[in-house]
């Protein structure tokens, strides 16, 4: 390890611990990078990506492959995206068996009953090197689904035990706008909408409902 590495290694856990005890509502995790379309290896647990927890048809309503390479600034390149390109998952999703709510996810602080969608599109501020990107919850992971006391609770740490042990995956918008190279630590934390500053995270937002298997 270099010794720059040493240095920026340390510089984002000096942020960490700042940001934990600064009473900001952020939780710092580990941070991966997915995106639509992405096929399944070894890598993601072999979970494919073409559809997404609330959509099974989430490729074809993004518009296509948010190819992480292949760019045009936040979009990809080749395509204007039909929905957001700023988007998160997160490891808890609400639907138990036969699409019934979880009894838990009445605890999620906007439930209401007949509040639908509950968790898609819900509005993400993520931060990172002292900056802010703001994106929308648009699927379930990284690999788990029932990890309710990190994604709401009082857990510093999500449950997750594969591979870097990450709590929050980032589409590619996010992970450019951060130049990130590396899977690596950021903090994240719910916004209402209406605290969601404009920038290129707002100039696509997505509204569309569950679009899950029936059961």
């Amino acid at each position: 390890m270099t010794a720059a590495a040493v240095i920026v290694g340390s510089a984002l856990l000096a942020e960490a611990y700042l940001l934990r005890r600064a009473g900001t509502g952020l939780k710092v995790t580990m941070t991966t990078l997915f995106w639509v379309g992405e096929p399944s290896n070894d890598e993601n647990a072999f979970i494919p990506n073409h559809e997404s927890y609330w959509d099974k048809d989430w490729q074809a309503s993004y518009g296509g492959i948010d190819d992480p390479e292949r760019r045009n600034g936040p979009w990809p390149a080749g395509f204007k995206p039909k929905e957001n390109p700023f988007y998160v998952a997160l490891p808890y999703g609400e639907f138990g068996e036969a699409n019934a709510l979880k009894l838990e996810a009445q605890r999620v602080p906007w439930y209401r009953p007949g509040v639908s969608p509950l968790l898609k599109n819900r509005w993400v501020e993520i931060v990172r090197d002292g900056r802010s990107c703001f994106a929308q919850w648009q699927d379930v992971g990284p690999c788990g689904e029932d990890d309710f006391d990190f994604v709401f609770g009082t857990a510093a740490k999500p449950r997750n035990t594969f591979e870097a042990k990450a709590g929050l995956d980032v589409s590619p918008a996010v992970w450019h706008h951060f130049g990130m190279s590396n899977n690596g630590l950021a903090a994240w934390r719910f916004v209402d909408a209406a605290d969601v500053p404009e920038g290129p995270w707002t100039e696509i937002v997505t509204i569309s409902g569950n679009n899950r298997y029936e059961t």
